[in-house]
């Protein structure tokens, strides 16, 4: 009688045990799976001037405020440009956007031209306005980070579909727990925080589209 009940329950191991080991992951993966909002509807850009209409909405965006002297910063661009946009760029809703101050199209130019010639550049945009409007813009992010006086911060920014800001809310580096932006100045930043975080934002979108299409 006691080795069969011992069989029973071994049975029920083998049996109910993977769809609890599944169950376990699939609950891991799911709260992995989603980046918190730090900030809920960002500004837009459709109003700074470029070379066509850009906005944020509907589209997974990197954004970087690269300040009027933008040349002494493409280290930023070119570190984005190679652990992020070369991985994102086939993904149909995804772009880059730099924000400059007026003045700076030249500049922005010649940066774009560095970039072509280690990739392609179609998503890469670079906006343009009046001082008051790129801070107008960054304030709508609600970060503890400040522009400086050239309209610079070191921090790319991940801005989703509905123009909400991604960020981390437990995030062990910074003072409680806060991040809102990733310092594209440390490739080792981008790399390891970064490329998991856009990935994630990624992966909502394509199960957000799953679910969509079996809904129709």
């Amino acid at each position: 009688m006691t080795k069969t009940k011992n069989n029973k329950w071994i049975l029920a191991i083998l049996f109910f045990g993977p769809l609890i080991f599944y169950l376990f992951l699939l609950t891991g993966t799911n709260n992995f799976a989603k980046l918190p909002v730090v900030t809920n509807k960002v500004d837009d850009v459709s109003n700074f001037n470029s070379e066509k209409q850009i906005t944020l909405n509907n589209n997974i965006s990197i954004v970087c405020f690269l300040g009027d002297d933008l040349l002494q910063h493409k280290t930023n661009a070119l570190n984005l440009n190679e652990k992020i946009y070369k991985h994102f760029y086939g993904f149909k809703d995804f772009q880059f956007v730099v924000v400059l101050p007026n003045g700076a199209e030249n500049k922005a130019k010649q940066l774009k031209s560095e970039l072509g010639a280690i990739t392609n550049v179609d998503k890469w945009h670079f906006v343009f306005g009046t001082k008051s409007e790129v801070s107008k813009l960054f304030n709508s992010f609600k970060t503890t980070y400040e522009l400086d006086e050239e309209l610079y911060t070191p921090y790319a920014f991940i801005i989703d579909r509905e123009m909400n800001l991604r960020g981390r809310n437990n995030d062990k580096k910074t003072e409680g727990g806060m991040l809102y932006g990733y310092n594209a100045e440390s490739v080792a930043t981008v790399h390891q925080e970064m490329v998991d975080d856009v990935k994630v934002v990624m992966a909502e979108y394509r199960l957000s589209l799953k679910k969509n299409k079996r809904k129709i």
